[in-house]
């Protein structure tokens, strides 16, 4: 999975990338910068935890999210200049800032849902330039040949809704529809989720600036939002693993920045994860939900995929209980699926295949 960050200078993007990522970037007291950052996350989860345990492997692996961090977007510039590089992201985050820093000349009191309208409009901006020009194009009759069944029927229903200041995800088209718009990397036809970086007082209390008309805004467009000091949260992460959780929790949180984000994403993309076992690797595999067994042996190599035979499948529910395969197959718990069989969240598979 990969993940745009974008939002205003000075919001605390490059230290929530930070946080993320452990990349030690560096940040910016001013609005000035220009660098992108591209860094990778590990997205904690317990269940790979306890396999490890369990398998005692000579490598063990978490999912992971590519996060994408780019400098600032500036009021009434679009986002053309810095934004390319999430073109291709499967989600754009947005960092707002709901803190004051007057040490670093930050001292303008925060509204982060003015600014998240603000970054909404650039995006918009960005994405309306694209399709009237390719629109331009259709209606001129160059390249006419090259264009896809549907697509200038699709790209005027995009220009409309952006026209009213409306995202093109909004619309609601089917796979089908969307084929048209794929090649575009319309920021505003992925999805989206809010993070509000705040002070310590503001995570710790719940009542961050601005937390209250964000929520309600998410709860309105069914956006996921998460609440962060990415700030302290960094500092926090630089502890020894025994001592995070006590700090974590004297502010309010049971788990880290890193792992919030990652489950409100997983959930809010429709992503599962399924896992390979045995003494030389752990690993979980990050999939869409509804994928099938031969699809999923095609996420680690395209050998499995054509050359599938069988999966043989357990869930991690079962083998918490019998901590064996030997059990586990004594009890009939092992199975034997079918290159149709929906690949379930927690399946520990193992796949048959000859090419």
């Amino acid at each position: 999975m990969k993940i745009g960050l974008v939002g205003l200078p000075l919001s605390g993007k490059t230290t929530f990338f930070n946080l993320l990522t452990g990349a030690g970037a560096a940040t910016s007291t001013y609005a000035g910068q220009r660098q992108s950052h591209i860094g990778v996350a590990r997205v904690p989860d317990a269940r790979v935890d306890f396999l490890s345990e369990l398998f005692r492997p000579e490598k063990t692996t978490y999912a992971q999210i590519q996060v994408l961090d780019i400098p600032g977007l500036t009021r009434g510039g679009g986002a053309a200049e810095f934004a390319g590089p999430v073109r291709d992201a499967d989600a754009i985050v947005v960092i707002l800032r709901g803190f004051t820093n007057p040490a670093a000349d930050i001292s303008e009191e925060p509204c982060p849902v003015k600014d998240l309208d603000e970054v909404m409009a650039e995006l918009i901006i960005t994405d309306l330039a694209v399709i009237e020009r390719r629109l331009e194009r259709l209606q001129k009759g160059k390249k006419a040949g090259n264009a896809l069944p549907g697509e200038e029927e699709v790209l005027k229903a995009a220009k409309e809704a952006l026209e009213r200041e409306r995202p093109v995800i909004s619309l609601g088209l089917s796979p089908e529809e969307r084929l048209p718009l794929k090649n575009y990397g319309l920021y505003t036809d992925k999805p989206f989720l809010i993070v509000l970086n705040t002070h310590e007082e503001g995570l710790r209390g719940g009542c961050a600036p601005g937390q209250e008309e964000l929520t309600a805004y998410a709860n309105a467009r069914n956006l996921p939002f998460l609440v962060v000091c990415a700030k302290l949260e960094e500092e926090i992460e630089q502890l020894p693993p025994e001592e995070r959780a006590d700090f974590l929790a004297d502010l309010g949180v049971s788990e880290p920045g890193v792992a919030r984000l990652a489950r409100a994403a997983y959930a809010h993309l429709d992503l599962i994860s399924y896992f390979t076992v045995g003494s030389d690797e752990v690993k979980a595999w990050t999939i869409r939900r509804g994928t099938t067994a031969k699809q999923a042996a095609g996420k680690i190599h395209s050998d499995l995929e054509r050359g599938f035979i069988r999966a043989e499948v357990v869930s991690y529910e079962d083998m918490v209980r019998e901590k064996s395969f030997a059990r586990l197959k004594e009890k009939g718990l092992l199975r034997l699926e079918g290159k149709d069989y929906v690949v379930q969240d927690g399946d520990i598979m193992n796949f048959r295949f000859n090419v």
